[in-house]
């Protein structure tokens, strides 16, 4: 054996062993806060036990064995028979499994539901977030089948269900059931309208058979996928099993899985109807659009968590090392430029988390107010949360230097998922125009934002004057459209602003307000004003381990 030539030091520990719904301040907060007391106790528990879990070495060490093991298409078996099957590496299943237990995939109805599994969402996501895809699917898919009561009353027992079962069979034989979902085409992308595939009615009442492509299919192994087609009287929602009743495979034949920057975990696929794949329609015929807006709405705030929840999981990890790696004489979490960087980053992500979980929270209530305030306040959340991932996880990959850039630190695949959110469900530019479209033909939806806001009316001179900013903006609707990004970023930082300044500590509020809605800071983290309390920004980031 070679002599040794160096000792190690100096180098932080990993990150594991911790709670991470505990350790996160924020989020503890939001759900004690948006949460009715009698269900607080159960609520800690248990995602106290999924924040163990999640910080657990075991889980974290699933989540990297997934994203090394992408899944892999089968075609076809050793017969020559088509089958088509998309194998996982087992860390897939568990991470899977121990989500659905968890009751990520149950909201709807349940009291405190959508706050819990919010929480949850958050928190499974940041041990590992390709996994979430099928969960948010199935989540969100509650609403557009309940358009269709038949079909709800045996689907969504299934999908609300604790139980996850791999296997494909018959929703009737089954504890437990995944969604998915197949709406965008090559032609057309989000512009579902333009879509191709068409349906043909059978004799039976809402039985069609599909022929067509779908270019994006989320989850290709869930046992059910919503779908856009054409039918005689227009664009039409579908259910689309993989298995029939009788057990025999539907017509589905997955033509290739999508090689993506991120999101390595999860299958991604295009896939072909030949005529004879067998759908239920949901909803009425040729109110496609209205049957899904449901499932999109849900989808949407899913990518607004799960970008809370990277941002979350790169600021922990950033402040957990600046806390053990020294350099130039001392901590680097003692350094002045540093602990702006950190507390910066600290901010941002908090704001994400305060904005979800109010969102969350909103689904709950279920009044006609609150229902309109998600109106506006999904798509401009989903539009600016979801941007400002991608900066912050670079930022703090960054705060690890050259080690932050090596995989084994977890950082670059932070970083490779981070684009993901703003990308899937209507880009930019869909939720900004959603966000006018909004304004424009549902005054409920501008009188929900405007009380909500209103609530944090003088208490902060900076969020005062960005409010009046937004009300000019929104007196001359006048060529909006290109301008539609620039309003939806304002209305989604005065709604930022206006949730810290009631809820969040002052320190935190004094710095968000002072620096995205003041001027008092620049383009890049690590800009706020050196006379802020930034030691305590950074402590109310940091987990105890």
């Amino acid at each position: 054996m070679a002599a040794s030539t160096h000792t190690v030091t100096n180098q932080a520990p990993p990150l594991v062993g911790y709670d991470v719904f505990t350790s996160d301040r924020a989020l503890a907060e939001a759900v004690e806060r948006h949460l009715a007391p009698d269900l607080l106790e159960e609520a800690r528990e248990d995602l106290a036990l999924l924040g163990r879990a999640s910080g657990s070495a075991q889980v974290r060490e699933w989540g990297e064995q997934a994203n090394a093991h992408p899944p892999r298409l089968r075609t076809h078996d050793r017969y020559g028979h088509r089958i088509d099957e998309v194998e996982f590496h087992p860390a897939w299943h568990r991470l899977l499994g121990r989500s659905v237990s968890a009751g990520l995939t149950h909201a709807w109805g349940r009291p405190g539901g959508h706050v819990r599994r919010a929480a949850g969402f958050l928190v499974a996501s940041q041990a590992e977030a390709g996994h979430g895809c099928p969960v948010s699917m199935t989540h969100a898919a509650v609403p557009a089948l309940r358009a269709e009561p038949e079909l709800a009353a045996v689907w969504e027992p299934a999908a609300l269900s604790h139980v996850y079962e791999r296997e494909l069979r018959p929703v009737a034989e089954k504890p437990g059931v995944l969604l998915g979902m197949a709406m965008t085409e090559k032609q057309g992308g989000s512009d579902v309208r333009t879509n191709t595939t068409e349906a043909r009615p059978l004799g039976a009442d809402g039985e069609y058979v599909l022929t067509g492509h779908k270019w994006f299919c989320s989850a290709p192994m869930s046992d059910a996928f919503l779908v856009l087609a054409q039918a005689p009287a227009g664009l039409t929602c579908f259910l689309v099993p993989r298995v029939l009743a009788d057990g025999s495979r539907n017509a589905f034949a997955i033509q290739r899985l999508k090689d993506k920057l991120g999101n390595r975990s999860n299958a991604s696929a295009e896939v072909e109807f030949d005529g004879t794949t067998w759908a239920r329609r949901v909803g009425e015929e040729g109110r496609g659009l209205r049957t899904i807006m449901g499932m999109v709405a849900a989808t949407r705030l899913d990518c607004v968590l799960g970008s809370a929840a990277l941002m979350r999981q790169a600021v922990a990890q950033a402040v957990h090392h600046a806390s053990y790696r020294s350099a130039f004489g001392g901590p680097l979490v003692e350094k002045p430029l540093m602990r702006n960087v950190l507390a910066d980053l600290a901010v941002e992500s908090e704001a994400a988390t305060v904005l979800a979980m109010r969102l969350a929270a909103a689904y709950d209530a279920g009044t006609p107010e609150e229902t309109a305030l998600l109106r506006i306040a999904v798509p401009a959340a989903k539009y600016w949360v979801t941007k400002r991932c991608v900066p912050l996880v670079a930022e703090a990959l960054e705060c690890l230097g050259g080690n932050g850039y090596v995989e084994e630190s977890g950082m670059p695949r932070l970083l490779r998922e981070s684009p993901l959110n703003s990308v899937w469900e209507g880009s930019g530019n869909v939720q900004a125009l959603d966000v006018v479209r909004a304004l424009r033909t549902e005054p409920a939806a501008l009188d929900a934002l405007l009380r909500e806001v209103g609530a944090a009316r003088g208490a902060d001179h900076r969020l005062d004057r960005a409010i009046r900013g937004v009300l000019v903006e929104l007196a001359d609707l006048e060529g909006v459209e290109a301008r539609a990004r620039r309003l939806t970023e304002r209305i989604a930082l005065v709604l930022q602003g206006a949730l810290l300044v009631r809820w969040a500590p002052p320190v935190v509020a004094d710095a968000f307000c002072a620096a995205r809605l003041g001027g008092d800071g620049g383009a890049a983290f690590g800009t706020l004003p050196h006379t802020l309390d930034l030691r305590a920004l950074v402590e109310r980031a940091r987990v105890d381990v």
